[in-house]
């Protein structure tokens, strides 16, 4: 049969079709996949997503994850040639940015804080191994402003009037202890720090070692803390569904409630021997009174005070401590700088006395050693992350909704553009004007010259304090002691180990050091025990 002789509306076989006939069978789909195709080009075209800040090259499904287990990369120059302001990373889905200057950083998390405000969701440190109540890790939300609130008000306006002499005694101790047993300097540092922190938070009594019952406990919570927000910790972070697996079943969830239980016990003791003090009117001060004292203005449960109490020593004691061990480090390695500013303190202290707080105004260069440290090797060098409630733009890149933003102040403080050519060196000159009067330094860091208390509404509350605590130590540490580098047999300098921190969690310490320490003056160890004496009596 040919094709002329098929009734009319009869298909016949393909291989018989004439091209007339094939066209008009096709030319409709065709036009459908033409459309369906034009769309998504479209689409694609005018996508957001196609200029998101450039990064580095990912692997397939799992993106730039690997690259985040190990972030001493981040703090390579070759890092910040490659991506000046901004890097993007893409970890199984989850978009991230890393914010390499000051500038960016001020832009998108001061200026633009109603939307970079908020935190990651951290399933095992914030949801179950402290019950939603870590005030660091809360969702921007109203009991975090509530809590903000409450720690602002206590932190900034009594700390700084009431804790000064708890201040000076910790330092004084802390001289004498690194005159009398320098080898354990790093121990006396971590005591110290432990111990000032204890005291303004309950007026917990003068810490004598690190063996401290209480003091293990707090620093076991934030071991666990540390471990259980570092990326890739917990399967649950990335498959959320796991969530809702029955306790019973899942070791890791079993493991942070008992841990829950354990820390809410713990901090809450704490906090009971300060309501009996109150109670009985035997209290003196110290931030837990204040904040019991405030509750009804606040709306703050007992439990949360006493979460955020624990927040406030882990986020206080251990950034100190690490503070002073890479100010230590400096001082070594820079002897004239730390001559000048024991010259300043003979002029202005003299050797009969310690330094106080009465001296700040007139110690410039010690204010200035104060920023420098915290410039020089910040303790968080990536901060804690951000992460965006709305889509937005900078400088023509799209950072989507539910992106975790971190800002690189490892890159930020050692930015010529911003603290000059010697940005990698410790220098507190350039904080001091040709007077050597106190300059604030660049204005993205308001006036503390620095950016190591973080940005916009997340912003450390506890600054001034950290403040204080640097200042008398420095001063008390330098007018008492020597600090030098340890010799060998032949009276040769030894160098110090490479400057690279050691990554701890998030918090970055140098590696462990020597150094020798003595007295800078005869009188100063009897002048110190005599200060000891008259603290005790």
């Amino acid at each position: 049969m040919t094709l002329d002789n098929n009734p009319a509306g009869a298909i016949a076989p393909l291989g018989y079709l004439s091209l007339a006939s094939l066209s008009q069978l096709l030319t409709p789909r065709l036009g459908l996949i033409t459309t369906l195709a034009v769309i998504l080009v479209a689409q694609y075209v005018r996508s957001p997503w196609r200029r998101v800040p450039p990064g580095p090259k990912g692997l397939p499904i799992i993106g730039n994850a690997l690259q985040l287990q190990n972030k001493g990369w981040m703090f390579d120059r070759e890092c910040k040639r490659n991506f000046e302001h901004i890097m993007y990373l893409n970890a199984l889905g989850q978009p991230i940015i890393v914010l390499h200057s000051l500038k960016a950083a001020f832009e998108l998390l001061d200026r633009r804080a109603n939307i970079y405000s908020d935190r990651p969701r951290y399933i095992v440190a914030q949801d179950i191994l402290s019950g939603g109540l870590f005030t660091a890790l809360m969702s921007y939300g109203d009991v975090w402003r509530r809590t903000r609130r409450a720690a602002h008000e206590i932190l900034t306006k009594v700390v700084v009037r009431d804790y000064h002499p708890v201040f000076c005694k910790e330092a004084i101790l802390l001289a004498a202890a690194m005159l009398e047993n320098p080898d354990a300097s790093d121990k006396h540092i971590q005591r110290s720090s432990a111990s000032a922190t204890m005291s303004i938070l309950y007026d917990y009594p003068t810490l004598e070692n690190e063996h401290d019952k209480t003091l293990t406990g707090i620093h076991a919570f934030i071991d666990r803390m540390s471990a259980a927000s570092a990326p890739g910790a917990y399967l649950v972070e990335l498959f959320p569904w796991m969530v809702h697996i029955p306790e019973r079943f899942a070791k890791w969830k079993r493991e942070a409630m008992e841990n829950f239980r354990q820390h809410t016990t713990m901090f809450n003791g704490l906090l009971s021997t300060v309501c009996d003090d109150i109670a009985n009117g035997s209290e003196r001060p110290s931030v837990s009174a204040s904040l019991l004292k405030n509750s009804d203005r606040s709306g703050l449960s007992n439990n949360e005070i006493a979460w955020l109490l624990g927040t406030l020593y882990t986020a206080g004691a251990e950034t100190t401590a690490t503070t002073l061990a890479w100010w230590i480090r400096a001082m070594i390695s820079r002897p004239e700088i730390q001559k000048r500013a024991q010259d300043e303190l003979d002029a202005v202290v003299g050797r009969s006395r310690t330094p106080t707080f009465a001296d700040a105004p007139n110690l410039p260069y010690i204010q200035a050693l104060v920023k420098e440290s915290l410039r020089w090797r910040p303790a968080l060098p990536l901060g804690i992350p951000h992460t965006t409630t709305e889509d937005d733009w900078y400088e023509g890149m799209f950072i989507p909704k539910g992106t975790i933003c971190l800002v690189n102040l490892w890159q930020c403080h050692h930015d010529p553009m911003s603290y000059g050519p010697d940005a990698a060196s410790f220098n507190p000159e350039r904080f001091l004007d040709k007077h050597g009067k106190l300059i604030p330094g660049p204005v993205e860091t308001r006036d503390d010259g620095h950016s190591a208390y973080g940005f916009g509404r997340r912003a450390c509350v506890g600054k001034h304090a950290a403040n204080d605590s640097l200042f008398i130590d420095m001063a008390t540490v330098l007018w008492a002691a020597q600090l030098e580098h340890v010799r060998d047999e032949n009276g040769k300098e030894i160098p110090l180990d490479s400057e690279t921190p050691v990554d701890s969690g998030m918090v970055f310490r140098p590696l462990p050091y020597t150094c020798k320490i003595t007295p800078r003056f005869p009188e100063a160890p009897s002048l110190l025990m005599e200060e000891i004496e008259l603290l005790k009596a």
